[in-house]
Protein backbone atom coordinates (compact mmCIF):
# COMPACT_ATOMS: atom_id res chain seq x y z
CA UNK A 1 0.00 0.00 0.00
CA UNK A 2 1.52 3.31 -1.15
CA UNK A 3 -0.56 5.62 1.01
CA UNK A 4 0.97 6.73 4.33
CA UNK A 5 -0.82 5.35 7.36
CA UNK A 6 -2.49 7.42 10.09
CA UNK A 7 -3.49 6.41 13.62
CA UNK A 8 -5.47 8.54 16.08
CA UNK A 9 -5.22 7.75 19.80
CA UNK A 10 -7.17 8.84 22.86
CA UNK A 11 -5.73 9.32 26.33
CA UNK A 12 -7.38 11.15 29.27
CA UNK A 13 -9.54 13.76 27.51
CA UNK A 14 -13.06 14.68 26.43
CA UNK A 15 -12.64 13.64 22.73
CA UNK A 16 -13.26 17.22 21.59
CA UNK A 17 -10.03 17.49 19.61
CA UNK A 18 -10.69 14.22 17.79
CA UNK A 19 -14.12 15.57 16.89
CA UNK A 20 -12.39 18.61 15.40
CA UNK A 21 -10.75 16.25 12.92
CA UNK A 22 -14.12 14.79 12.02
CA UNK A 23 -15.52 18.32 11.72
CA UNK A 24 -13.14 18.93 8.81
CA UNK A 25 -15.92 17.44 6.65
CA UNK A 26 -15.04 18.20 2.98
CA UNK A 27 -11.34 18.48 3.79
CA UNK A 28 -11.50 15.13 5.56
CA UNK A 29 -12.80 13.45 2.43
CA UNK A 30 -9.85 14.78 0.44
CA UNK A 31 -7.46 13.82 3.23
CA UNK A 32 -8.88 10.29 3.39
CA UNK A 33 -8.08 9.93 -0.29
CA UNK A 34 -4.42 10.73 0.34
CA UNK A 35 -3.76 8.93 3.63
CA UNK A 36 -4.88 5.56 4.95
CA UNK A 37 -6.58 5.68 8.36
CA UNK A 38 -5.37 2.57 10.16
CA UNK A 39 -6.69 3.30 13.64
CA UNK A 40 -9.27 5.90 14.70
CA UNK A 41 -11.87 4.47 17.09
CA UNK A 42 -13.82 7.74 17.18
CA UNK A 43 -14.59 7.20 13.49
CA UNK A 44 -14.36 3.45 12.81
CA UNK A 45 -14.07 0.13 14.63
CA UNK A 46 -11.41 -1.00 12.15
CA UNK A 47 -8.01 -1.16 13.81
CA UNK A 48 -4.94 -2.26 11.89
CA UNK A 49 -1.55 -3.05 13.41
CA UNK A 50 1.39 -0.68 13.11
CA UNK A 51 3.88 0.66 12.51
CA UNK A 52 2.27 3.96 11.46
CA UNK A 53 3.63 6.85 9.44
CA UNK A 54 1.72 9.42 11.52
CA UNK A 55 0.10 9.15 14.93
CA UNK A 56 -2.16 11.83 16.39
CA UNK A 57 -2.59 11.75 20.17
CA UNK A 58 -5.30 13.50 22.17
CA UNK A 59 -5.29 13.61 25.96
CA UNK A 60 -2.91 13.64 28.91
CA UNK A 61 -1.09 10.82 30.66
CA UNK A 62 -3.08 10.27 33.86
CA UNK A 63 -2.80 6.53 34.56
CA UNK A 64 0.05 3.97 34.73
CA UNK A 65 -1.45 2.21 31.70
CA UNK A 66 -1.30 5.41 29.66
CA UNK A 67 2.33 6.00 30.61
CA UNK A 68 3.17 2.59 29.19
CA UNK A 69 0.93 2.89 26.13
CA UNK A 70 2.38 6.22 24.96
CA UNK A 71 5.85 4.68 24.83
CA UNK A 72 4.50 1.88 22.63
CA UNK A 73 2.77 4.39 20.34
CA UNK A 74 5.98 6.43 20.03
CA UNK A 75 7.88 3.28 19.03
CA UNK A 76 5.24 2.49 16.41
CA UNK A 77 5.04 6.00 14.91
CA UNK A 78 7.34 7.79 12.48
CA UNK A 79 5.76 11.17 13.26
CA UNK A 80 3.93 11.95 16.51
CA UNK A 81 1.49 14.89 16.63
CA UNK A 82 -0.13 15.78 19.95
CA UNK A 83 -3.31 17.85 19.89
CA UNK A 84 -5.12 19.95 22.45
CA UNK A 85 -4.51 21.39 25.91
CA UNK A 86 -4.66 17.96 27.56
CA UNK A 87 -1.90 16.53 25.36
CA UNK A 88 0.28 19.66 25.39
CA UNK A 89 0.01 20.75 29.04
CA UNK A 90 -1.97 18.18 31.01
CA UNK A 91 -5.40 19.75 30.54
CA UNK A 92 -8.03 20.71 33.07
CA UNK A 93 -7.41 17.41 34.85
CA UNK A 94 -3.94 18.68 35.76
CA UNK A 95 -5.60 20.61 38.58
CA UNK A 96 -5.02 17.36 40.46
CA UNK A 97 -1.31 18.23 40.40
CA UNK A 98 -1.96 20.84 43.08
CA UNK A 99 -3.96 18.62 45.44
CA UNK A 100 -4.15 15.12 46.94
CA UNK A 101 -5.53 12.60 44.43
CA UNK A 102 -6.07 9.96 47.12
CA UNK A 103 -8.31 12.39 48.98
CA UNK A 104 -10.31 13.10 45.82
CA UNK A 105 -10.89 9.43 45.00
CA UNK A 106 -11.89 8.65 48.59
CA UNK A 107 -14.52 11.39 48.45
CA UNK A 108 -15.89 10.56 45.00
CA UNK A 109 -15.77 6.75 44.67
CA UNK A 110 -17.37 4.13 46.89
CA UNK A 111 -14.43 1.78 46.25
CA UNK A 112 -11.40 4.04 45.67
CA UNK A 113 -9.02 1.08 45.88
CA UNK A 114 -10.10 0.15 42.34
CA UNK A 115 -9.03 3.53 40.89
CA UNK A 116 -5.61 3.29 39.29
CA UNK A 117 -4.59 6.91 38.74
CA UNK A 118 -1.30 8.77 38.76
CA UNK A 119 -0.83 11.60 41.24
CA UNK A 120 -0.35 14.01 38.33
CA UNK A 121 -1.73 14.61 34.85
CA UNK A 122 1.13 15.34 32.45
CA UNK A 123 1.55 16.26 28.77
CA UNK A 124 2.69 13.69 26.25
CA UNK A 125 6.06 15.46 25.86
CA UNK A 126 6.85 14.62 29.51
CA UNK A 127 7.04 10.97 28.52
CA UNK A 128 8.19 10.71 24.90
CA UNK A 129 9.61 12.99 22.18
CA UNK A 130 6.91 14.64 20.06
CA UNK A 131 7.25 16.13 16.59
CA UNK A 132 4.43 18.70 16.62
CA UNK A 133 2.20 20.21 19.32
CA UNK A 134 -1.13 21.80 18.39
CA UNK A 135 -2.64 23.91 21.17
CA UNK A 136 -6.20 24.72 22.11
CA UNK A 137 -9.31 23.43 23.85
CA UNK A 138 -10.23 22.31 21.28
CA UNK A 139 -7.62 22.72 18.55
CA UNK A 140 -8.21 24.75 15.41
CA UNK A 141 -8.86 22.41 12.50
CA UNK A 142 -6.86 24.62 10.12
CA UNK A 143 -3.67 23.91 12.07
CA UNK A 144 -4.24 20.17 11.99
CA UNK A 145 -4.92 20.24 8.25
CA UNK A 146 -1.77 22.32 7.77
CA UNK A 147 0.41 19.77 9.60
CA UNK A 148 -1.06 16.80 7.72
CA UNK A 149 -0.95 18.40 4.28
CA UNK A 150 2.61 19.60 4.95
CA UNK A 151 3.59 16.04 5.82
CA UNK A 152 2.05 14.72 2.61
CA UNK A 153 3.82 17.43 0.60
CA UNK A 154 7.17 16.81 2.32
CA UNK A 155 7.51 20.35 3.68
CA UNK A 156 7.67 22.01 7.08
CA UNK A 157 4.24 23.11 8.39
CA UNK A 158 3.56 26.82 8.80
CA UNK A 159 2.36 27.14 12.40
CA UNK A 160 2.01 30.36 14.43
CA UNK A 161 4.55 31.07 17.16
CA UNK A 162 3.27 34.41 18.42
CA UNK A 163 0.52 35.71 20.71
CA UNK A 164 -3.21 36.18 20.19
CA UNK A 165 -2.52 39.94 20.06
CA UNK A 166 -0.86 39.51 16.67
CA UNK A 167 -4.00 37.85 15.34
CA UNK A 168 -6.11 40.75 16.62
CA UNK A 169 -3.83 43.26 14.88
CA UNK A 170 -3.89 41.40 11.58
CA UNK A 171 -7.68 41.11 11.68
CA UNK A 172 -8.15 44.78 12.62
CA UNK A 173 -9.78 43.91 15.95
CA UNK A 174 -9.80 46.71 18.51
CA UNK A 175 -7.98 45.75 21.71
CA UNK A 176 -10.68 44.90 24.25
CA UNK A 177 -8.38 45.65 27.18
CA UNK A 178 -7.35 49.11 25.97
CA UNK A 179 -10.73 50.17 24.57
CA UNK A 180 -13.13 48.61 27.05
CA UNK A 181 -11.08 47.65 30.10
CA UNK A 182 -11.88 43.98 29.53
CA UNK A 183 -9.39 41.57 31.16
CA UNK A 184 -7.62 39.60 28.42
CA UNK A 185 -4.88 36.97 28.34
CA UNK A 186 -4.16 37.59 24.65
CA UNK A 187 -0.68 39.11 25.25
CA UNK A 188 0.60 35.88 26.81
CA UNK A 189 -1.49 33.28 24.98
CA UNK A 190 -0.34 31.24 21.98
CA UNK A 191 -1.86 32.25 18.66
CA UNK A 192 -3.89 29.86 16.54
CA UNK A 193 -7.54 30.40 17.47
CA UNK A 194 -8.04 33.33 15.11
CA UNK A 195 -8.73 35.67 18.06
CA UNK A 196 -12.30 34.41 18.31
CA UNK A 197 -13.09 35.87 21.73
CA UNK A 198 -11.71 39.40 21.15
CA UNK A 199 -13.57 39.46 17.83
CA UNK A 200 -16.76 39.35 19.90
CA UNK A 201 -15.46 41.85 22.49
CA UNK A 202 -14.62 39.16 25.00
CA UNK A 203 -11.24 38.82 26.63
CA UNK A 204 -9.04 35.87 25.72
CA UNK A 205 -9.08 33.27 28.49
CA UNK A 206 -5.96 31.40 27.43
CA UNK A 207 -7.32 28.13 26.06
CA UNK A 208 -4.35 27.86 23.65
CA UNK A 209 -1.89 28.00 26.54
CA UNK A 210 1.14 30.23 26.99
CA UNK A 211 3.04 31.54 23.99
CA UNK A 212 6.78 31.06 23.78
CA UNK A 213 8.50 33.15 26.49
CA UNK A 214 5.38 35.01 27.72
CA UNK A 215 5.88 38.01 29.99
CA UNK A 216 3.16 37.10 32.47
CA UNK A 217 4.43 39.36 35.31
CA UNK A 218 4.07 42.40 33.02
CA UNK A 219 0.45 41.51 32.27
CA UNK A 220 -0.65 41.08 35.89
CA UNK A 221 -0.80 44.84 36.76
CA UNK A 222 -2.95 45.44 33.67
CA UNK A 223 -5.37 42.69 34.68
CA UNK A 224 -5.59 44.16 38.18
CA UNK A 225 -6.31 47.57 36.66
CA UNK A 226 -9.18 45.96 34.74
CA UNK A 227 -10.73 44.88 38.03
CA UNK A 228 -9.36 41.38 38.50
CA UNK A 229 -8.95 40.42 42.17
CA UNK A 230 -6.12 38.14 43.33
CA UNK A 231 -8.57 35.22 43.49
CA UNK A 232 -9.72 36.02 39.93
CA UNK A 233 -6.12 36.01 38.72
CA UNK A 234 -5.41 32.64 40.29
CA UNK A 235 -8.51 31.17 38.67
CA UNK A 236 -7.85 32.57 35.21
CA UNK A 237 -4.40 30.92 35.10
CA UNK A 238 -5.70 27.62 36.47
CA UNK A 239 -8.00 26.40 33.75
CA UNK A 240 -7.20 24.37 30.63
CA UNK A 241 -3.44 24.89 30.90
CA UNK A 242 -2.97 25.00 34.68
CA UNK A 243 0.15 22.83 34.55
CA UNK A 244 1.89 24.79 31.78
CA UNK A 245 5.10 26.09 33.42
CA UNK A 246 4.48 29.72 32.40
CA UNK A 247 1.01 29.68 34.00
CA UNK A 248 1.78 27.59 37.09
CA UNK A 249 2.10 29.63 40.24
CA UNK A 250 0.57 32.79 38.76
CA UNK A 251 0.07 35.34 40.11
CA UNK A 252 3.26 35.65 42.12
Amino acid sequence: MNQPTLAVWKFTSCDGCQLTLLDCEDELLALAGAIHISHFLEATSVSEPGPYDVSIVEGSVSTPEEAERIRWIRDQSRVLIVIGACATSGGIQALRNFADVDEFTALVYAAPQHIDALATSTPISAHVPVDYELRGCPIDKRQLLEVLTAYLAGRKPDLPDTSVCTECKRAGITCVMVAHGTPCLGPVTHAGCGAICPAYRRGCYGCFGPMRDPNVPALLPLLRRCGRSEDDLRRVFHTFNAAAPAFTGQPE
